[in-house]
């Protein structure tokens, strides 16, 4: 009797696990605090759905979405034409949220925010500004105590999406950064240290004094490191926050039927220049399609429900004319 007993237990125990449907993904490190939000919360209301989620960078993600070895992939720059067609499926560019890639500096001397031009930032970039007190920083913040200190740069050593907003945004302000570097989530670049993820170029800004970097706007935030505002092509210099990177996304192109689309550098006064969506690659024909009808459900949630769960952790909504869009491109998933 006991050993039935003990089976009966088993049995019991194990049943939820036959029902348990599990979702593998990888990419962008850019929305990553975002998508563990979502994950985690969709959970609660699907017990049976697990989603793991690896934040390897862009170029990871978009490798093996391409490859067909995760149900999804992740990227904060879409998809050109030519991954598209080296894909063994069909591809959707999803996206998802909105956010903002500021310059984060680690000057302890300075007290207050740093503003910066783009041919500041252009020019620390490309190694032609290495002191803090050079006049193109000094003449941007009058009243600010620059210091005679070396800047270290840092950047992404991964395949970034994070990088390609960075390096987007670079192209479009300044030619001789466009011509000798381009855009792109893997580029050669002419100066600094590479950092791991948005977590490991927050890291090396934190310990490094002297040093600036490129992150997310909630790593900065989480870390406590001081992130400067930029000069937008208005020539107005705004500081990175819900309200400017929704309105950069308000002033920029319209958006196309694909969602493939660049709003780095958007025009309008209030918009903050180096704003991107972040998209989730999705293929429109899942190879299991429990797991398609599953994908689909979770993206209808993440549009409706998951929308109101941005804003505490620094991401922008969706436009609403954005987010009717996307409900229409969910259709084909399956």
């Amino acid at each position: 009797m006991r050993k039935i007993v003990l089976l009966l237990v088993c049995v019991v125990l194990a049943v939820p696990l036959f029902g348990q449907t599990t979702l593998n993904g990888a990419g962008a490190t850019f929305p990553n605090p975002m998508y563990s939000k979502w994950f985690s919360e969709y959970h609660k209301v699907h017990s049976d759905v697990q989603v793991n989620y690896q934040p390897i960078g862009s170029g990871g993600g978009i490798r093996q979405v391409t490859a067909g070895t995760v149900d999804f992939g992740a990227s904060d720059m879409p998809m050109t034409d030519k991954q598209l067609q080296d894909a063994k499926a069909k591809i959707l560019n999803i996206p998802t949220v909105l956010g903002a890639v500021v310059p984060a500096y680690n000057i302890p001397v300075v007290i207050g925010e740093v503003k910066f031009t783009p041919d500041a930032l252009a020019g620390i970039f490309l190694g032609k500004i290495s002191k803090w007190n050079d006049k193109a920083l000094a003449s941007a913040n009058p009243g600010v105590n620059l210091p005679d200190k070396e800047i270290i740069v840092v950047h992404r050593s991964d395949g970034s999406g994070t990088s390609f907003i960075w390096t987007d945004y670079l192209s479009k302000v300044s030619p001789e950064w466009k011509s000798q570097v381009g855009a792109d989530t893997s580029v050669k670049w002419p100066v600094g240290m590479g950092g791991k993820g948005n977590e490991g170029v927050a890291g090396f800004i934190r310990q490094m004094s002297g040093s600036i970097g490129y992150v997310e706007l909630i790593y900065a935030i989480q870390n406590k490191i001081p992130y400067g505002s930029v000069r937008n092509s208005a020539g107005v210099f705004v500081k990175a926050s819900l309200e400017s990177v929704t309105a950069a996304a308000a002033s920029a192109p319209k958006m196309p039927a694909d969602f493939r689309v660049s709003i780095t550098n958007a025009p309008g006064k209030d918009a903050y220049p180096i704003s991107s969506f972040t998209w989730l690659l999705i293929p429109a024909q899942s190879k299991d399609a429990a797991k398609g009808k599953i994908l689909a459900d979770f993206l209808n949630w993440m549009v409706t429900d998951g929308q109101s769960m941005t804003s505490p952790l620094a991401y922008a909504p969706l436009p609403e004319n954005v987010a009717a869009k996307v409900k229409e491109a969910i259709k084909q998933v399956k």
